[in-house]
């Protein structure tokens, strides 16, 4: 029972970060729940969920969703990148490549950092188109290799699509995509069975209580601080790979 009403503060929290900023609460659900439930029981619950916070985000701020640059750069290159990874994954690559990427994630989520201090104003330019595209397919291939390429379409979206409702919605409708292949997955794997589902009917509560205090959030942080917020998030994303990377040598 401990267990349960802690995994729904978690949820509350995790999730009304989700309905705020577009993502993030991957980072804080699992680092914290993982100390509850084994992370295979955990994954679909919170995959599952996430599904209903997308389709919420989606649906009710579709007009802000940037089609052009979903379908056109974010998911073509990181569909392109991702074939990479899952060779590497079947070749049994090492952690190396996981801790250098965590690295990298730190290290940008560092410099947008000390830019925002010395640019008060918070206006950042687009990446050259090179840039994004390299930064995609990385995406793409640690997608194939870990499942963890979001930091990479997160980053490439706050260059991108700097106003905060594109940018949300946008990458709302990315982790749909992604998700609806997880939970598919995880169904053909039988793995999101009776006790999962139950779990994710528990939680539906503090999931519906968390969009609301992520919506009210959005609506009252201003752009400048909702950037801080993102690479803020980053930062703990970048940490926390590297971190666990190093836990598993």
């Amino acid at each position: 029972m401990l267990y349960q009403i802690l995994l729904a503060l978690i949820v509350f929290v995790a999730f009304g970060t989700e309905a705020a900023m577009g993502f993030g609460c991957n980072v804080l659900a699992v680092t914290l729940a993982v100390h509850l439930f084994p992370l295979d029981l955990l994954l679909p619950v919170l995959v599952s969920l996430n599904l209903v916070v997308s389709t919420y985000i989606v649906v009710r701020h579709r007009q802000t969703i940037d089609l052009r640059v979903l379908g056109a750069r974010i998911l073509p290159l990181m569909l392109l990148g991702m074939p990479a990874g899952m060779l590497l994954f079947r070749q049994g690559s090492s952690g190396a490549l996981k801790l250098g990427f965590g690295v990298f994630v730190v290290a940008l989520a560092a410099i947008e950092l000390v830019r925002l201090r010395l640019r008060p104003d918070g206006e950042v330019s687009r990446l050259p188109m090179w840039k994004g595209a390299v930064v995609l397919l990385l995406g793409g291939l640690m997608h194939g290799l870990y499942a963890s390429g979001g930091p990479m379409a997160v980053y490439f979206s706050s260059r991108e699509l700097q106003d905060k409702a594109r940018f949300r919605s946008t990458l709302s409708l990315l982790w749909l995509l992604l998700n609806l292949v997880l939970v598919g997955g995880y169904l053909w794997q039988g793995v999101l069975g009776r006790a999962a589902l139950e779990r994710v009917a528990q939680n539906l509560v503090p999931l519906c209580a968390g969009i609301w205090a992520g919506e009210w959030l959005h609506g009252r942080i201003n752009q400048r601080t909702f950037r801080l917020l993102v690479f803020l998030l980053l930062l703990a994303g970048g940490i926390v790979l590297v971190v666990s990377t190093l836990g598993r040598a």
